[in-house]
């Protein structure tokens, strides 16, 4: 099912329908607020929204969103029962759905924005079926599933002038604008190295696909499940939440946790798209010396090295990423009794020309290091923080409309990031690639073409760029 689009020069945003419409014409007028009363938002300064997925994370954001006091949730739509039941509960008004294509074409005219909430597979089908139904788009990270695709939304954002914003709420935090004052102060100088770690996986992932099947749960609509992705035989290893592990549904460690850890240096260094990528994984011993790599699964562990091309007058940046309880070398300007990056096992070090700084998860608790450089520092606040927070942020561009109001995470931002993150991925699949007579050929530093999205030398790599979907789903472009 192919969703017919509205040409740019259709588009309207809810105030402008409100305002201008043939309503008028009928006696109906919109009230200022100060007549309704102090509290009372008027028609024009709500949202209504369209969920895609309603359980676990998206839950959580329709519960944000419906924090503001200014939103409505008009519609939900999820593949599982189960998921959704909690959300069916709280907003009594809102009709239900599982599949979100039957939901935008039916209803697209009764709702303002589309959150999306769903595993990552389905993430860019879905944001781009409502973009181009005019509608302004919240997407959880990371943005999309593959490089292609995030290039695709980005651009669609500025063609259909609606609103996009990811769900990185860290970028709408305190830690990082701190770190980009005082990197912007020079207090570490120019930006060379990155490291970047984390715990996860927290789920299993690296193995074997399963040979054997299960019955899909009666409350899950299996087939809908899976989206784009090739059909196959439900087993229970790929839910609730083990589905990150698996290429056809997930995007790893580094999807899951990327978006909220290279944020904080992707926004305060000023990166862009990155020139090259190595990487090395680490696989499941299956027998006595003898690892495993199984390429439908991401792997158990990694470390991805990526380097971007310094501004002018500025050296290159090579950014670090480790995850599965791997850890860079402890900083010499950390005390021995100071915790490297956050309790859970994540964090950044920005080392510049001139002195190092560290964060953890979402940008929280910043510090220059040696931390005693923190003692009496005080570098001026000059960029704009953001109160309401990440989501409610997001609800007032949506009101305010195209352009009126500032993000953290536009898609404009948003996209090269995600790109960044599936760039790691890529080369990951790509590490054990064999050629027609076996040999490896992918254990090689990869050289990308950002312009044309493509790596330059070693084509079989290309294949990870842009995916295929099966019959019934289409990025519409």
């Amino acid at each position: 099912m192919r969703l017919k689009s509205i040409p740019k020069k259709k588009l309207f945003t809810r105030r402008e329908f409100l305002h201008g419409t043939t309503m008028a014409a009928t006696g109906f007028f919109i009230v200022p607020r100060h007549v309704l009363g102090r509290g009372f938002l008027a028609p024009s300064d709500r949202l209504t929204i369209a969920a895609v997925g309603a359980g676990g994370k998206g839950a959580d954001d329709l519960r944000n969103f419906y924090g503001s006091g200014k939103v409505d949730v008009a519609y939900l739509c999820d593949v599982d029962d189960r998921q959704a039941a909690a959300s069916i509960k709280k907003y009594t008004k809102a009709k239900y759905y599982k599949d979100f294509r039957e939901m935008l074409d039916k209803e697209h005219k009764h709702f303002d924005a589309v959150s999306v909430s769903c595993p990552d597979n389905c993430h860019a089908v879905a944001a781009m079926a409502a973009i181009q139904l005019g509608k302004h788009v919240y997407v959880q990270k990371p943005m999309t599933h593959d490089i292609y695709e995030a290039r695709m939304l980005t651009e669609a954002v500025k063609r259909y002038q609606v609103v996009a914003q990811m769900g990185n709420q860290g970028s709408s935090g305190e830690g990082v604008r701190r770190m980009q004052e005082w990197y912007n102060a020079g207090l570490i100088g120019d930006a060379t190295d990155i490291h970047v770690w984390t715990n996860r996986p927290v789920w299993p992932q690296g193995g074997p696909t399963p040979t054997s099947t299960d019955p899909p749960p009666q409350e899950l609509n299996w087939d809908l499940w899976q989206g784009p992705a090739m059909a196959t035989e439900y087993h229970k290893e790929y839910l609730p939440f083990s589905w990150r592990g698996w290429w056809a549904y997930g995007t790893g460690a580094l999807g899951d946790m990327g978006c909220h850890l290279i944020d904080p240096a992707f926004k305060t260094v000023g990166l862009g798209y990155p020139t090259e990528v190595e990487c090395s994984v680490a696989s499941i011993v299956e027998k006595m010396w003898n690892p495993a790599y199984h390429p439908e699964s991401c792997p158990v562990a990694s470390i991805v090295k990526m380097k971007f091309p310094g501004k002018p007058g500025k050296p290159d940046v090579t950014l670090h990423w480790m995850d599965g309880g791997l850890l860079p070398d402890r900083p010499e300007e950390l005390g021995p009794n100071e915790m490297m990056g956050d309790e859970d096992g994540c964090g950044v070090i920005i080392t510049g020309t001139k002195g190092k700084m560290m964060c953890g998860t979402y940008s929280e608790n910043p510090t220059l290091l040696p931390t005693s450089r923190m003692q009496g520092l005080n570098v001026p606040q000059t960029i704009a923080r953001v109160p309401e927070g990440h989501y409610v942020q997001w609800v007032n561009a949506c009101i305010a409309g195209y352009g009126k109001n500032e993000l953290s995470s536009p898609f404009d931002y948003a996209g090269p990031l995600t790109e960044t993150i599936l760039m790691g991925n890529l080369a990951l699949r790509s590490y054990n690639l064999k050629d027609a007579s076996g040999k490896f050929t992918g254990r090689k530093k990869l050289l990308w073409d950002a312009k044309n999205m493509k790596i330059t030398n070693f084509d079989e790599a290309n294949q990870f760029v842009r995916r295929n979907y099966r019959q019934g789903y289409t990025l519409g472009v």
